[in-house]
């Protein structure tokens, strides 16, 4: 399997070279490139949604404990203790953010900069990764929740993540019962 940022950057280069041919200084062009990014981003809405509805339907209470990594500055893991529906409710509201604040920047980009060509690339790259998402895959694909979908997700750090210390969830029973003794947390998340 090809690495989602490896393609997503081919995806890119696509369209930006793509974008340099497209004429946007044409109204009913500019109108057809802004339709396309918005019916991009009504699907996405539509996907998380149904994601919602899903996860709302399962109402799975199955106890999750975690171990979630230190913050930058601190060398401390915290214990999480949640349920598998609490988890896929805070995931998904992350979602929802990432959606928006990507939704923000393309309109400061667009409305205020007057960048036209970037919003071929968020019509496309959005879509995709949405449906590269782990809750995406577990409630509308169907996927089995082993290996990477196992809940807590392995978190996808990226190069700013290793940067700034960040690490890895342990999920492994002799990390959570060292941390319960030691009393790091442990309170329960809803």
């Amino acid at each position: 399997m090809v690495n989602p940022q490896v393609t997503n950057l081919g995806i890119m280069l696509f369209f930006m070279q793509l974008s340099k041919k497209v004429p946007f200084d044409n109204p009913v062009v500019l109108n057809g490139v802004r339709a396309v990014y918005v019916l991009s981003n009504l699907i996405i809405l539509g996907i998380y949604l149904y994601v919602r509805a899903k996860i709302h339907e399962k109402k799975d209470r199955t106890n999750l404990k975690y171990l979630e990594p230190p913050q930058p500055g601190s060398s401390e893991e915290k214990l999480v203790t949640t349920t598998v529906f609490a988890y896929d409710c805070q995931q998904l509201k992350a979602l929802y953010k990432a959606q928006l604040m990507g939704i923000g920047m393309m309109a400061a980009m667009h409305l205020y900069f007057n960048f036209s060509s970037p919003l071929m690339v968020q019509s496309v790259i959005p879509l995709k990764s949405a449906f590269e998402g782990n809750l995406v895959k577990i409630h509308l694909l169907g996927e089995p929740t082993t290996g990477d979908l196992e809940r807590p997700f392995k978190a996808n750090t990226g190069l700013l993540g290793m940067l700034m210390g960040g690490g890895e969830i342990k999920k492994d029973k002799k990390s959570i019962e060292t941390a319960e003794k030691s009393g790091k947390g442990g309170a329960k998340e809803e």
